[in-house]
Protein backbone atom coordinates (compact mmCIF):
# COMPACT_ATOMS: atom_id res chain seq x y z
CA UNK A 1 0.00 0.00 0.00
CA UNK A 2 1.57 3.27 -1.30
CA UNK A 3 2.07 6.17 1.13
CA UNK A 4 -0.59 8.21 -0.59
CA UNK A 5 -3.17 5.61 0.24
CA UNK A 6 -2.24 5.23 3.35
CA UNK A 7 -3.04 9.21 4.21
CA UNK A 8 -6.36 8.84 2.11
CA UNK A 9 -7.51 6.15 4.72
CA UNK A 10 -6.26 8.45 7.66
CA UNK A 11 -8.16 10.99 6.24
CA UNK A 12 -11.39 9.45 5.30
CA UNK A 13 -10.91 8.27 9.24
CA UNK A 14 -10.08 11.85 10.69
CA UNK A 15 -13.38 12.44 8.73
CA UNK A 16 -15.41 10.33 10.39
CA UNK A 17 -13.78 9.89 13.65
CA UNK A 18 -16.02 8.85 16.50
CA UNK A 19 -16.64 10.74 19.88
CA UNK A 20 -15.70 9.61 22.71
CA UNK A 21 -17.79 11.51 24.96
CA UNK A 22 -21.57 10.45 26.09
CA UNK A 23 -24.55 11.09 24.32
CA UNK A 24 -25.73 14.58 25.57
CA UNK A 25 -29.17 15.21 27.14
CA UNK A 26 -30.24 18.08 29.07
CA UNK A 27 -30.55 16.74 32.30
CA UNK A 28 -33.32 16.46 34.06
CA UNK A 29 -34.56 18.97 37.12
CA UNK A 30 -37.07 18.77 40.07
CA UNK A 31 -40.78 18.60 38.70
CA UNK A 32 -42.18 21.84 37.65
CA UNK A 33 -45.08 22.17 39.71
CA UNK A 34 -48.48 22.29 37.56
CA UNK A 35 -49.65 25.70 39.28
CA UNK A 36 -48.05 27.48 42.04
CA UNK A 37 -48.89 27.90 46.06
CA UNK A 38 -50.75 31.85 44.86
CA UNK A 39 -51.25 31.61 41.13
CA UNK A 40 -52.93 29.47 38.61
CA UNK A 41 -51.77 28.24 35.02
CA UNK A 42 -48.36 28.23 35.37
CA UNK A 43 -46.80 25.10 32.86
CA UNK A 44 -42.98 23.62 32.77
CA UNK A 45 -40.35 25.77 31.39
CA UNK A 46 -37.00 24.79 29.85
CA UNK A 47 -34.04 27.22 29.39
CA UNK A 48 -34.58 29.57 26.60
CA UNK A 49 -32.66 32.77 26.87
CA UNK A 50 -32.54 33.50 23.47
CA UNK A 51 -36.33 34.71 23.25
CA UNK A 52 -36.33 38.44 23.13
CA UNK A 53 -36.49 40.82 25.86
CA UNK A 54 -38.47 43.82 26.38
CA UNK A 55 -37.29 47.56 28.05
CA UNK A 56 -38.65 46.18 31.19
CA UNK A 57 -37.65 48.97 33.45
CA UNK A 58 -39.91 51.58 30.89
CA UNK A 59 -43.11 50.26 32.68
CA UNK A 60 -42.06 52.95 35.71
CA UNK A 61 -42.51 55.66 33.75
CA UNK A 62 -39.54 57.72 34.48
CA UNK A 63 -37.41 59.29 31.70
CA UNK A 64 -34.38 59.85 34.13
CA UNK A 65 -34.51 56.03 34.74
CA UNK A 66 -34.84 55.30 31.26
CA UNK A 67 -31.49 57.61 30.65
CA UNK A 68 -29.55 56.13 33.37
CA UNK A 69 -30.25 52.12 32.45
CA UNK A 70 -28.58 53.08 28.94
CA UNK A 71 -25.25 54.61 30.45
CA UNK A 72 -25.39 51.92 32.97
CA UNK A 73 -25.39 49.75 29.51
CA UNK A 74 -22.60 51.53 27.65
CA UNK A 75 -20.23 52.55 30.48
CA UNK A 76 -20.83 50.06 33.61
CA UNK A 77 -17.61 48.59 33.86
CA UNK A 78 -18.76 45.11 35.49
CA UNK A 79 -20.40 44.44 32.46
CA UNK A 80 -17.59 45.44 29.50
CA UNK A 81 -15.79 42.84 31.88
CA UNK A 82 -18.39 40.17 30.95
CA UNK A 83 -18.22 41.28 27.57
CA UNK A 84 -14.23 40.90 27.16
CA UNK A 85 -14.93 37.42 29.07
CA UNK A 86 -17.03 36.41 26.32
CA UNK A 87 -15.19 37.98 23.85
CA UNK A 88 -12.44 35.48 25.21
CA UNK A 89 -14.21 32.57 25.06
CA UNK A 90 -15.72 33.28 21.51
CA UNK A 91 -11.62 33.45 20.82
CA UNK A 92 -10.73 30.33 22.51
CA UNK A 93 -13.42 28.37 20.52
CA UNK A 94 -12.06 29.90 17.19
CA UNK A 95 -8.38 28.41 18.05
CA UNK A 96 -9.82 25.31 19.14
CA UNK A 97 -11.89 24.80 16.15
CA UNK A 98 -8.42 25.66 14.19
CA UNK A 99 -6.64 22.12 15.56
CA UNK A 100 -9.23 19.82 13.59
CA UNK A 101 -7.46 21.26 10.58
CA UNK A 102 -3.74 20.84 9.15
CA UNK A 103 -1.01 23.53 9.57
CA UNK A 104 0.80 25.09 7.20
CA UNK A 105 4.07 26.91 6.81
CA UNK A 106 6.35 28.69 4.20
CA UNK A 107 10.11 28.80 4.34
CA UNK A 108 12.68 30.67 2.03
CA UNK A 109 16.48 30.70 2.36
CA UNK A 110 19.62 31.63 0.76
CA UNK A 111 22.84 30.51 1.58
CA UNK A 112 25.98 31.67 0.65
CA UNK A 113 28.99 28.79 1.29
CA UNK A 114 32.77 29.33 1.00
CA UNK A 115 35.88 26.69 1.84
CA UNK A 116 39.21 27.15 1.15
CA UNK A 117 42.61 25.07 2.12
CA UNK A 118 45.10 28.19 2.50
CA UNK A 119 47.28 30.25 -0.56
CA UNK A 120 49.60 28.99 -3.02
CA UNK A 121 52.42 31.23 -4.54
CA UNK A 122 53.77 30.89 -7.18
CA UNK A 123 56.23 32.97 -9.51
CA UNK A 124 57.83 33.52 -12.53
CA UNK A 125 61.05 34.60 -13.54
CA UNK A 126 61.19 38.18 -10.88
CA UNK A 127 57.58 37.94 -10.71
CA UNK A 128 55.33 36.32 -7.68
CA UNK A 129 51.82 36.18 -7.01
CA UNK A 130 49.50 34.19 -4.14
CA UNK A 131 46.20 32.56 -5.80
CA UNK A 132 43.63 31.15 -3.44
CA UNK A 133 42.59 27.44 -3.91
CA UNK A 134 39.26 27.76 -1.75
CA UNK A 135 35.40 27.71 -3.39
CA UNK A 136 32.60 29.91 -3.05
CA UNK A 137 28.96 28.61 -3.95
CA UNK A 138 25.19 30.21 -3.14
CA UNK A 139 22.05 27.72 -2.77
CA UNK A 140 18.23 28.90 -2.85
CA UNK A 141 15.85 27.23 -1.20
CA UNK A 142 11.46 27.60 -1.01
CA UNK A 143 9.89 25.08 1.03
CA UNK A 144 6.14 24.63 1.62
CA UNK A 145 5.67 22.37 4.84
CA UNK A 146 2.28 21.07 6.44
CA UNK A 147 1.40 18.75 9.31
CA UNK A 148 -1.90 17.32 10.47
CA UNK A 149 -3.02 15.58 13.49
CA UNK A 150 -6.17 13.53 12.50
CA UNK A 151 -8.92 13.59 15.15
CA UNK A 152 -10.03 9.66 14.97
CA UNK A 153 -11.20 9.39 18.51
CA UNK A 154 -12.69 13.12 18.87
CA UNK A 155 -10.20 14.63 20.92
CA UNK A 156 -9.99 17.99 18.78
CA UNK A 157 -13.48 17.50 18.27
CA UNK A 158 -15.06 17.23 21.76
CA UNK A 159 -12.27 20.09 22.81
CA UNK A 160 -13.62 22.46 20.02
CA UNK A 161 -17.52 21.73 21.76
CA UNK A 162 -15.80 22.41 25.17
CA UNK A 163 -15.24 25.78 24.04
CA UNK A 164 -17.89 26.40 22.02
CA UNK A 165 -20.29 25.78 24.87
CA UNK A 166 -18.06 27.19 27.40
CA UNK A 167 -18.83 30.82 25.16
CA UNK A 168 -22.19 30.00 25.20
CA UNK A 169 -22.43 30.07 28.72
CA UNK A 170 -20.12 33.06 28.85
CA UNK A 171 -22.67 34.37 26.31
CA UNK A 172 -25.75 33.50 29.02
CA UNK A 173 -23.53 35.24 31.85
CA UNK A 174 -23.21 38.42 30.15
CA UNK A 175 -26.69 38.45 30.07
CA UNK A 176 -27.45 38.14 32.93
CA UNK A 177 -24.81 40.38 33.99
CA UNK A 178 -26.63 42.77 31.99
CA UNK A 179 -29.87 42.12 33.98
CA UNK A 180 -28.20 41.89 37.48
CA UNK A 181 -26.96 45.58 36.36
CA UNK A 182 -30.56 46.62 34.95
CA UNK A 183 -32.20 45.49 38.57
CA UNK A 184 -29.65 47.04 41.17
CA UNK A 185 -29.56 50.52 39.18
CA UNK A 186 -33.79 50.32 38.58
CA UNK A 187 -33.91 49.21 42.13
CA UNK A 188 -31.15 52.27 43.61
CA UNK A 189 -32.78 55.27 41.51
CA UNK A 190 -36.31 53.93 43.21
CA UNK A 191 -35.07 53.88 46.67
CA UNK A 192 -33.04 57.28 45.97
CA UNK A 193 -36.53 58.98 45.12
CA UNK A 194 -38.18 57.26 48.28
CA UNK A 195 -35.47 58.53 49.88
CA UNK A 196 -36.34 62.11 48.36
CA UNK A 197 -40.00 61.96 49.75
CA UNK A 198 -39.00 60.80 52.72
CA UNK A 199 -36.89 64.01 52.54
CA UNK A 200 -39.52 66.18 51.78
CA UNK A 201 -42.10 64.38 54.57
CA UNK A 202 -39.27 65.03 57.32
CA UNK A 203 -38.47 68.47 55.51
CA UNK A 204 -42.69 69.17 56.04
CA UNK A 205 -42.41 67.55 59.34
CA UNK A 206 -39.67 69.87 60.80
CA UNK A 207 -41.20 73.19 59.18
CA UNK A 208 -44.89 71.79 61.47
CA UNK A 209 -42.96 70.77 64.92
CA UNK A 210 -41.24 74.41 64.76
CA UNK A 211 -44.37 75.91 64.23
CA UNK A 212 -45.29 73.58 67.59
CA UNK A 213 -42.26 74.85 69.93
CA UNK A 214 -43.04 78.18 68.47
CA UNK A 215 -47.02 77.92 70.01
CA UNK A 216 -45.87 75.75 72.93
CA UNK A 217 -42.90 78.45 73.82
CA UNK A 218 -46.44 81.43 73.39
CA UNK A 219 -48.44 79.22 75.66
CA UNK A 220 -45.47 78.98 78.10
CA UNK A 221 -44.46 82.95 78.04
CA UNK A 222 -48.29 83.75 78.39
CA UNK A 223 -48.44 81.30 81.80
CA UNK A 224 -50.93 78.88 80.19
CA UNK A 225 -49.08 76.01 80.26
CA UNK A 226 -45.75 74.49 82.04
CA UNK A 227 -42.64 74.65 80.76
CA UNK A 228 -42.50 70.87 80.14
CA UNK A 229 -44.61 71.44 76.76
CA UNK A 230 -41.90 73.52 75.39
CA UNK A 231 -39.58 70.85 76.45
CA UNK A 232 -41.77 68.30 74.82
CA UNK A 233 -41.94 70.70 71.43
CA UNK A 234 -37.55 70.99 71.50
CA UNK A 235 -37.44 67.02 71.74
CA UNK A 236 -39.80 66.37 69.37
CA UNK A 237 -38.00 69.04 66.76
CA UNK A 238 -34.23 67.73 67.54
CA UNK A 239 -35.91 64.03 66.80
CA UNK A 240 -37.31 64.99 63.77
CA UNK A 241 -34.24 67.12 62.64
CA UNK A 242 -32.04 64.39 63.30
CA UNK A 243 -34.29 61.88 61.09
CA UNK A 244 -33.59 64.60 58.54
CA UNK A 245 -29.89 64.46 58.35
CA UNK A 246 -29.87 60.45 58.14
CA UNK A 247 -32.22 60.73 55.08
CA UNK A 248 -30.16 63.03 53.55
CA UNK A 249 -27.15 60.60 53.83
CA UNK A 250 -29.15 57.75 52.44
CA UNK A 251 -29.75 59.67 49.91
CA UNK A 252 -26.06 60.49 49.01
CA UNK A 253 -25.22 56.96 49.28
CA UNK A 254 -27.96 55.63 46.90
CA UNK A 255 -26.70 58.33 44.22
CA UNK A 256 -23.11 57.57 44.74
CA UNK A 257 -23.96 53.87 44.02
CA UNK A 258 -25.79 55.17 40.82
CA UNK A 259 -22.94 57.11 40.00
CA UNK A 260 -20.91 53.27 39.93
CA UNK A 261 -23.36 51.84 38.26
CA UNK A 262 -23.50 54.31 35.27
CA UNK A 263 -19.02 54.32 35.19
CA UNK A 264 -19.19 57.99 36.78
CA UNK A 265 -17.09 59.20 38.93
CA UNK A 266 -19.20 59.30 42.82
CA UNK A 267 -17.13 62.36 43.90
CA UNK A 268 -18.64 64.39 41.12
CA UNK A 269 -21.71 63.28 40.40
CA UNK A 270 -25.28 64.41 40.84
CA UNK A 271 -28.68 63.60 40.40
CA UNK A 272 -31.45 66.02 40.77
CA UNK A 273 -33.90 65.33 43.49
CA UNK A 274 -37.53 65.17 42.44
CA UNK A 275 -39.17 68.56 42.24
CA UNK A 276 -42.77 67.97 42.83
CA UNK A 277 -44.64 65.68 45.08
CA UNK A 278 -43.29 61.66 44.93
CA UNK A 279 -45.74 59.65 42.96
CA UNK A 280 -44.33 55.63 42.84
CA UNK A 281 -45.43 53.73 39.60
CA UNK A 282 -45.65 50.27 40.59
CA UNK A 283 -46.45 48.29 37.09
CA UNK A 284 -49.58 45.65 37.09
CA UNK A 285 -48.38 42.31 37.07
CA UNK A 286 -50.35 39.63 35.37
CA UNK A 287 -52.70 37.53 37.61
CA UNK A 288 -50.87 34.26 35.94
CA UNK A 289 -47.58 34.10 34.40
CA UNK A 290 -47.01 31.22 31.50
CA UNK A 291 -43.94 29.87 33.34
CA UNK A 292 -42.39 29.81 29.79
CA UNK A 293 -41.08 33.23 30.66
CA UNK A 294 -38.70 31.40 32.99
CA UNK A 295 -36.96 29.87 29.97
CA UNK A 296 -35.88 33.58 29.69
CA UNK A 297 -33.45 33.28 32.72
CA UNK A 298 -29.87 33.76 31.50
CA UNK A 299 -28.37 31.92 35.08
CA UNK A 300 -30.44 28.71 34.08
CA UNK A 301 -28.87 29.10 30.06
CA UNK A 302 -25.06 29.48 31.51
CA UNK A 303 -25.71 26.46 33.95
CA UNK A 304 -26.79 24.10 31.27
CA UNK A 305 -24.27 25.24 29.15
CA UNK A 306 -21.83 24.84 31.68
CA UNK A 307 -23.36 20.67 31.88
CA UNK A 308 -22.64 20.57 28.36
CA UNK A 309 -19.23 21.57 28.27
CA UNK A 310 -18.56 19.09 31.18
CA UNK A 311 -19.82 16.20 29.09
CA UNK A 312 -17.66 17.41 26.26
CA UNK A 313 -14.97 16.92 28.21
CA UNK A 314 -15.41 13.92 29.35
CA UNK A 315 -14.86 12.72 25.84
CA UNK A 316 -11.46 14.93 25.50
CA UNK A 317 -9.76 12.98 28.62
CA UNK A 318 -11.17 8.97 27.23
CA UNK A 319 -9.46 9.82 23.99
CA UNK A 320 -6.30 10.07 25.72
CA UNK A 321 -6.76 5.81 25.84
CA UNK A 322 -6.22 5.72 22.30
CA UNK A 323 -2.92 6.76 20.01
CA UNK A 324 -2.12 9.89 18.29
CA UNK A 325 -1.48 9.73 14.33
CA UNK A 326 0.44 12.84 12.54
CA UNK A 327 0.92 12.90 9.16
CA UNK A 328 3.65 15.84 7.65
CA UNK A 329 4.70 16.67 4.59
CA UNK A 330 6.91 19.40 2.72
CA UNK A 331 7.92 20.29 -0.90
CA UNK A 332 10.07 22.72 -2.19
CA UNK A 333 12.70 23.82 -4.94
CA UNK A 334 16.04 23.79 -4.05
CA UNK A 335 19.26 25.35 -6.56
CA UNK A 336 22.86 26.85 -6.68
CA UNK A 337 21.20 29.49 -8.99
CA UNK A 338 18.54 31.55 -8.35
CA UNK A 339 17.60 31.68 -12.21
CA UNK A 340 17.25 28.02 -12.24
CA UNK A 341 15.45 27.69 -9.03
CA UNK A 342 11.94 27.03 -10.74
CA UNK A 343 13.37 24.13 -12.67
CA UNK A 344 11.81 20.50 -12.39
CA UNK A 345 15.35 19.31 -11.29
CA UNK A 346 15.06 21.44 -8.61
CA UNK A 347 12.38 19.72 -6.55
CA UNK A 348 12.33 18.35 -3.51
CA UNK A 349 9.38 16.78 -1.16
CA UNK A 350 9.05 14.69 1.61
CA UNK A 351 6.52 12.47 3.50
CA UNK A 352 6.41 11.13 6.50
CA UNK A 353 3.48 9.37 9.35
CA UNK A 354 4.24 8.87 13.11
CA UNK A 355 2.05 7.56 15.42
CA UNK A 356 2.23 7.97 19.44
CA UNK A 357 0.53 5.61 22.08
CA UNK A 358 0.99 6.09 25.94
CA UNK A 359 1.98 2.58 27.15
CA UNK A 360 2.05 3.14 31.01
CA UNK A 361 1.13 6.28 33.22
CA UNK A 362 0.25 4.49 36.62
CA UNK A 363 -3.77 5.93 36.39
CA UNK A 364 -3.10 9.45 35.58
CA UNK A 365 -5.44 9.04 32.60
CA UNK A 366 -8.22 7.38 34.44
CA UNK A 367 -7.56 9.45 37.23
CA UNK A 368 -8.63 12.70 34.59
CA UNK A 369 -11.44 10.63 33.17
CA UNK A 370 -12.67 10.03 36.81
CA UNK A 371 -12.31 13.67 37.43
CA UNK A 372 -14.01 14.54 34.58
CA UNK A 373 -16.89 12.68 35.32
CA UNK A 374 -17.05 14.38 39.21
CA UNK A 375 -17.38 17.71 37.71
CA UNK A 376 -20.08 16.41 34.98
CA UNK A 377 -22.04 15.95 37.96
CA UNK A 378 -20.61 19.35 40.08
CA UNK A 379 -22.41 21.07 37.06
CA UNK A 380 -25.62 18.90 36.85
CA UNK A 381 -26.29 19.44 40.63
CA UNK A 382 -25.66 23.13 40.00
CA UNK A 383 -27.97 23.36 37.28
CA UNK A 384 -30.69 21.74 38.90
CA UNK A 385 -29.82 23.76 42.01
CA UNK A 386 -30.22 27.06 39.73
CA UNK A 387 -33.58 25.74 38.42
CA UNK A 388 -34.51 25.25 41.96
CA UNK A 389 -34.13 28.65 42.95
CA UNK A 390 -35.61 30.42 39.93
CA UNK A 391 -38.97 28.83 40.94
CA UNK A 392 -37.90 29.89 44.64
CA UNK A 393 -37.61 33.36 43.50
CA UNK A 394 -40.90 33.46 41.69
CA UNK A 395 -42.78 31.71 43.98
CA UNK A 396 -41.18 34.43 46.94
CA UNK A 397 -42.32 37.71 44.52
CA UNK A 398 -45.32 36.35 43.67
CA UNK A 399 -46.71 35.98 46.80
CA UNK A 400 -44.53 39.47 47.92
CA UNK A 401 -46.37 40.79 45.15
CA UNK A 402 -49.76 40.13 46.74
CA UNK A 403 -48.66 41.16 50.63
CA UNK A 404 -47.31 43.86 49.60
CA UNK A 405 -50.28 45.51 47.96
CA UNK A 406 -52.94 45.12 50.65
CA UNK A 407 -50.36 46.13 53.39
CA UNK A 408 -50.01 49.09 51.03
CA UNK A 409 -53.57 49.97 51.48
CA UNK A 410 -53.25 49.30 55.23
CA UNK A 411 -50.36 51.31 55.57
CA UNK A 412 -52.66 54.29 53.88
CA UNK A 413 -55.54 54.14 55.85
CA UNK A 414 -53.36 54.42 58.77
CA UNK A 415 -51.35 57.06 57.50
CA UNK A 416 -54.67 58.97 56.86
CA UNK A 417 -56.06 58.77 60.06
CA UNK A 418 -52.64 59.05 61.94
CA UNK A 419 -52.90 63.10 60.24
CA UNK A 420 -56.36 63.43 61.13
CA UNK A 421 -55.80 62.52 64.94
CA UNK A 422 -52.12 64.77 65.12
CA UNK A 423 -54.64 67.99 63.47
CA UNK A 424 -57.28 67.26 65.75
CA UNK A 425 -55.44 67.02 68.85
CA UNK A 426 -53.48 69.75 67.63
CA UNK A 427 -56.72 71.93 67.64
CA UNK A 428 -57.34 70.68 70.70
CA UNK A 429 -54.33 71.53 72.56
CA UNK A 430 -54.87 75.37 71.26
CA UNK A 431 -58.55 75.37 73.00
CA UNK A 432 -56.82 73.62 76.08
CA UNK A 433 -58.77 70.48 76.16
CA UNK A 434 -55.50 68.08 76.10
CA UNK A 435 -52.17 68.33 77.29
CA UNK A 436 -48.96 68.18 74.82
CA UNK A 437 -48.42 65.23 75.70
CA UNK A 438 -51.02 63.72 73.54
CA UNK A 439 -49.77 66.12 71.18
CA UNK A 440 -46.51 64.54 71.02
CA UNK A 441 -47.91 61.33 70.78
CA UNK A 442 -50.22 61.75 67.49
CA UNK A 443 -47.30 63.75 65.97
CA UNK A 444 -44.81 60.62 66.10
CA UNK A 445 -47.63 58.39 65.28
CA UNK A 446 -48.43 60.30 62.29
CA UNK A 447 -44.67 60.77 61.23
CA UNK A 448 -43.80 57.11 61.78
CA UNK A 449 -47.34 56.19 59.26
CA UNK A 450 -45.91 58.42 56.70
CA UNK A 451 -42.80 56.93 56.65
CA UNK A 452 -43.84 53.57 56.65
CA UNK A 453 -46.14 54.40 53.86
CA UNK A 454 -43.94 55.47 51.78
CA UNK A 455 -41.47 52.60 52.47
CA UNK A 456 -44.49 49.95 52.10
CA UNK A 457 -44.46 52.00 48.22
CA UNK A 458 -40.71 51.37 47.83
CA UNK A 459 -41.07 47.57 48.88
CA UNK A 460 -44.25 46.79 46.25
CA UNK A 461 -41.54 48.54 43.31
CA UNK A 462 -38.61 47.00 44.83
CA UNK A 463 -40.75 43.47 44.85
CA UNK A 464 -41.79 43.91 41.34
CA UNK A 465 -37.94 44.36 39.98
CA UNK A 466 -37.09 41.72 42.06
CA UNK A 467 -39.91 39.69 40.17
CA UNK A 468 -38.98 40.62 36.25
CA UNK A 469 -35.35 39.63 37.22
CA UNK A 470 -36.93 36.22 38.55
CA UNK A 471 -38.75 35.74 35.54
CA UNK A 472 -35.61 36.62 33.17
CA UNK A 473 -36.52 39.95 32.02
CA UNK A 474 -39.65 41.10 32.11
CA UNK A 475 -42.80 40.10 30.35
CA UNK A 476 -45.40 42.42 27.88
CA UNK A 477 -48.54 41.52 25.97
CA UNK A 478 -47.02 39.86 23.34
CA UNK A 479 -44.81 37.44 25.93
CA UNK A 480 -48.48 36.10 27.82
CA UNK A 481 -50.04 35.96 24.22
CA UNK A 482 -47.16 33.17 22.86
CA UNK A 483 -46.69 31.66 26.23
CA UNK A 484 -50.75 31.15 26.03
CA UNK A 485 -50.83 29.83 22.32
CA UNK A 486 -47.39 27.76 22.62
CA UNK A 487 -49.09 26.03 25.82
CA UNK A 488 -52.56 25.17 23.79
CA UNK A 489 -50.03 23.79 21.05
CA UNK A 490 -48.60 21.52 23.65
CA UNK A 491 -51.93 20.78 24.66
CA UNK A 492 -51.08 22.38 28.38
CA UNK A 493 -54.02 24.51 29.51
CA UNK A 494 -53.77 28.32 28.97
CA UNK A 495 -53.68 30.78 31.41
CA UNK A 496 -55.19 34.00 32.37
CA UNK A 497 -53.20 36.87 30.55
CA UNK A 498 -54.03 40.32 30.29
CA UNK A 499 -54.33 42.40 27.54
CA UNK A 500 -51.93 45.07 28.61
CA UNK A 501 -49.40 46.40 30.71
CA UNK A 502 -49.21 50.03 32.15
Amino acid sequence: MTFRSIATLLTLAALTGCSLAPPYDRPTTAATPATWKTVEGWRPANPNDGAPRNDWWTAFNDATLDDLVVRANAHNQTLAQAAATWRQATAATREARASLFPTVSANGSVNHNYSGSGSVVTSTGSNSATVSSGRSSTSYRVDVEASWQPDLFGSALNTTRNARYTAEARLADLANARLALQGELVTDYLSLRASDAQIASLTATVDAYQRALTIATNRYDAGIVARTDVFQAQSQLASAQSDLEGETRTRAQFEDAIAVLIGENPASYRLASIASAWSPVTPDVPVSVPSVLLERRPDIASAERQVAAANAQIGVNRAAFFPTVSLSGSGGLQSNALASLFDAGATLWSLGASVAETLFDFGARKARVEEARAAYDATVANYRQVTLTAFQAVQDNLVAQEVLERQEAYLRTASVAADKSEETLRNQYRAGIVVYTDVVTAQATALNARRALIQGQLDRQTATVALIQALGGGWSAADLTNGVERGRAEGLSPTKAPTSMR
